[in-house]
Formats: structure tokens, sequence, C-alpha cells
């Protein structure tokens, strides 16, 4: 686990690599009240053992962290790192730390400190929020209070997006600042920020950065920090596996050609935007995790047995569901059966 003052040096000799799978959350009982930890474990195990995933990305969004009391956080997160060190003991760990408050996010960033995590990835405050200085106030007193690598998660579903000015002032006055999960999905500003901020290691979640040549200019990493890398590829199926490491290899034209051969490209549109758009909402960035969850169901992966998300999220329609089953069984990746 990387200190404050280490991280940055850890960062450039690769502490960040490869695909590290953001975990959704098995909830079960009534109202999804209770989480089945015993499909959490068998996901963990699955993704770095099975898949040879190398990093997690924990409580975050696709694990509905706003719905999860700071007890259930904790025992999520001790519990992904029991087992993923147990299966692969290299395993990066990533946590989401962020809390309704400073004084709960301080909280949940020395607990991950102690559990063994090795970064803590601070969304965008989600409440009130004072731009330029009341940002820069919050996360010195995080950074003041801890000493573990920190990262910044650039979401839209926060209601207020960072500005590379903004990203540059954390990170020239925060040295435990070493990473950023660019979430906007407007690759255009990956270069503005490592124009602001060239210390900083960015995945863009627009993969169009990679495609573009970003990772080749030195602005983008060669990492995908926080995606649902489990639900693109099976063990027998490694076509997301592939397809990015063709990328970070420099051979963007095959992977282009990979993409399109392997129905890695026609699963992405096929699926549609079901994973993060809510249609009662027009133009909100959302993770709905009951989507997540019941792709990973068809695809055979552990559940518990209550397959919602926590409200205040909306219950996913059947039309969703059809076409998401579509998609996936298109693309040869369900192992569920149809119900009769």
């Amino acid at each position: 686990m990387p200190s404050a003052q280490q991280a940055r040096e850890w960062v450039a000799d690769g502490g960040l690599h490869g695909i590290g799978d953001s975990l959704y959350t098995p909830f079960s009982g009534p109202d999804g009240d209770d989480i089945d930890y015993d499909a959490y474990r068998a996901l963990v195990r699955y993704c770095v053992g099975d898949l040879g995933h190398p990093m997690l990305w924990l409580t975050s969004g696709l694990a509905e962290w706003w719905a999860l009391t700071l007890d259930e956080r904790k025992k999520l997160l001790e519990v992904a790192v029991e087992e993923a060190r147990a299966v692969a003991p290299s395993t990066v760990i990533q946590a989401c730390t962020i809390a309704n408050s400073a004084k709960e996010t301080v909280e949940l960033t020395r607990h991950a400190q102690q559990a063994g995590a090795d970064i803590c990835f601070l969304q965008t405050p989600p409440m009130e929020v004072h731009g330029g200085e009341g940002l820069l106030r919050f996360f010195h007193y995080i950074a003041d209070r801890t000493d573990i690598a920190l990262g910044l998660f650039n979401s839209p579903s926060s209601g207020y997006v960072l500005t590379p000015a903004d990203i540059g002032q954390i990170a020239a006055e925060i040295p435990a600042v070493c990473a950023l999960k660019q979430g906007t999905m407007h690759y255009g500003e990956s270069a503005a920020i490592h124009r602001a901020a060239p210390e900083l290691f960015i995945w863009e979640c627009d993969s169009i950065a990679y495609r573009a040549g970003m990772l080749q200019q030195g602005i983008v990493g060669a990492a995908q920090l926080g995606t649902a890398g489990y639900l693109f590829e099976t063990p027998e199926k490694r076509m997301y596996t592939e397809y990015w490491t063709l990328i970070w290899e420099g051979k963007i034209v095959e992977a282009l050609a990979y993409g399109k051969e392997s129905g890695l490209d026609a699963l992405y549109a096929e699926k549609g935007s079901w994973y993060t758009r809510f249609p009662g909402r027009p133009g909100y960035f959302t993770h709905w995790s009951e989507a997540y969850r019941y792709v990973a169901t068809i695809m055979g992966m552990p559940m518990g047995d209550y397959p919602h998300g926590r409200p205040p999220q909306a219950v996913l329609p059947e039309a969703a569901k059809t076409q998401l089953r579509r998609a996936y069984e298109n693309a040869g990746l369900v192992k569920q059966p149809a119900e009769v």
C-alpha cells in the first residue's frame, strides 16, 4: 500500500494497470435490506481468479455507495481485500470512499488505509459544493487526515463536474492525489486536464480517447480503473482483455478490427444505454445497478435473492431486460437459459 508521499512514484512505476472491475452489491432479503456476502466473495474470486483482472474498484456508483451504510461499505471492502489477496496477492484494491460529509469520507478513507487498500478515489462531492475554494478545502481536509494514495473521480452523477482548473489546483497542492477517473464522457477534456495536471494518471471513460491515440500521446494511462469488465467477457471468451491489450500495445488499427470481428462493438451498440441512463430523467447520468446485476445473472455470476437496486433507484423495466438479453445472447455470453 503506497503512502501519500509515495503515491505518484507508485503510479509512475505502474501501480495502476490493466482492467479494474467495479463490483456490484448482491442484495438479499426483504427490499434488499441485507447483503449476500457469500455471493460477493464469489464475485471477487471470479474477477481476479477466473478472469485474471489485476484490479478491483469497490463501493462506488455501480455498488450504490449512496444506498449503503458506513458499516456495509467497510465490510464490503474487508471481504474484497481478504478474498482477492487470497487468490491473487498482487491485486490492486481501489476503494471509493466518498460519503455525504467530509468527516464520513475521512472515516472511510482511514478504514480503507488500515484494511489494506492501495488507493482511495474520491468522487466529486455530491452534497452542496462551492467550486474552487470549497472543493480545495474538501480535498485538503481528507488528505490532511489520511496517509494513502488518493484519486479523483470526476462523475457527472455528483451534480458538479470538476474543471481542468479545479483538477490542476487540487493536484498542485495535494501530492497524495495521483490519479483521475474522468467520467464525464467528453474525451476532449482529457487533453486540457493533462496540461493542467501532467503528473496525474488519467483514465478516460470515453473509449474514443484511446482510439484517438491519447495513450500514445501520454495523455491517458494504460488501465481501465473502474469498468464492469466482467460483463464483457468470460474465461472462455476473453474479448474485452484482448481488445484492451491491443490498445495498450499501441496496435490501434488491430484493436479496431478486433472490436468488430469479436462482436465487442456490436455488444456495446446493441445493449443500449440502460447501464447509465434512466428514461424518466433525460440527460442524467446514472449507474443503474439493476441493469448490471441483471446481466451478471444471465451470465451466470453469483447474486443475492433481491434483483433490484435499493431506493431511490427505479425498477428495471422488462423492455430493458429484453434488449440486454438479446445483446448478450448475440455476443455469446449468456449462460442462464431464457424463462419459458
